[in-house]
């Protein structure tokens, strides 16, 4: 494995854009049979080599309810990429940092669901109450010294409750901000917003926490994936989730399809003049290895073409 590029936040860099790719999170947690540690440690390796910076590579949540991520604490231990590249984990509650920390876990993710309804399923209580929850586990990471970053799930739409109201965000977003969280997701965990809904949801929260980091999870139901990712480029987000060849989803979430695809988002945003540090030939070849491992048909756009149609080209200036 080659030393991946220091991470360097898009903060401080407008032209770059940071993928964390969530391939061996949400992208295995919706399949039906368990992938192997060993498998997911290989493709850890080659996403790396690809030169992704940062991955999800585990929760630390009931593995009776999603067996898929029992073994997190165990690619915790192998996955030790040093300084070059961050490994988050999610957590949802107190026991779950404990785990985390045990595993000598060194990047967490909070996640809590704007929703009630989805919240319910996916945390077994309403929002509030799983925030509440959340404080117990942010003592116990910020007292191991772990650094915290928080998705907000059903940021846009909810299956159970309908459109999110941009003022709920917001008002998460500022408990969640209260916690001293580095960095806050939105998440489009049913795949149907809009550009439309990104702009709104976005730029509520932004007039709400101007200092606050943000970052966009998006799924692709409704294949309005790479419209949204565009529209958040186009409000500076800098920051995304993706997992290679588009799989995933929320088990608790119906109807929820997968990812945006990492290969689909490196393509659109190199052509549009964005670096994202990442080798298009060796992402390639991660993704014909978890299509093999699979064994069917990947969602993303590239997985169904040899290569893009058009090469990208260094550009003297953006279109966004």
């Amino acid at each position: 494995m080659r030393d991946a590029e220091p991470v360097i936040e898009p903060a401080d860099r407008a032209d770059r854009v940071l993928i964390t790719d969530v391939l061996l999170r949400d992208g295995f947690q919706i399949e039906p049979a368990v992938v192997p540690t060993a498998d997911k440690v290989r493709l850890a390796h080659g996403l790396l080599d690809a030169g992704l910076t940062s991955l999800e590579i585990g929760s630390f949540v009931h593995p009776d309810k999603v067996p898929q991520m029992a073994d997190t604490d165990r690619l915790v231990a192998e996955l030790r990429p040093g300084e070059s590249a961050t490994l988050h984990t999610l957590v949802l509650n107190e026991r779950g940092a404990r785990r985390a920390v045990a595993a000598g876990a060194r990047a967490v993710r909070l996640v809590v669901s704007a929703s009630d309804g989805h919240s319910r399923a996916n945390a077994g209580a309403p929002t509030h109450a799983a925030v509440d929850r959340l404080a117990a586990a942010v003592d116990v990471l910020g007292g191991a010294g772990v650094p915290v970053e928080a998705t907000i799930a059903t940021a846009f739409l909810c299956p159970f409750d309908g459109e999110t109201s941009p003022d709920r965000v917001v008002e998460l977003a500022r408990r969640l901000a209260g916690f001293g969280i580095r960095v806050l997701h939105l998440a489009d965990t049913i795949g149907a917003a809009s550009p439309w809904h990104v702009n709104r949801t976005v730029s509520a929260v932004r007039d709400a926490l101007p200092q606050l980091p943000l970052g966009l999870h998006l799924h692709n139901t409704y294949g309005m994936a790479s419209a949204n990712a565009w529209e958040a480029l186009r409000l500076g987000i800098r920051r995304f989730d993706a997992a290679v060849g588009g799989i995933g989803g929320c088990p608790f979430a119906p109807g929820a399809a997968g990812n945006i695809a990492t290969d689909d988002l490196v393509n659109l945003c190199h052509h549009a003049g964005f670096a994202t540090g990442v080798d298009p030939d060796r992402l390639v070849a991660v993704r014909d290895e978890v299509r093999t491992l699979l064994g069917r048909r990947l969602d993303s756009a590239l997985a169904a073409v040899p290569a893009a149609p058009v090469p990208p080209r260094v550009r003297e200036g953006r279109t966004v």
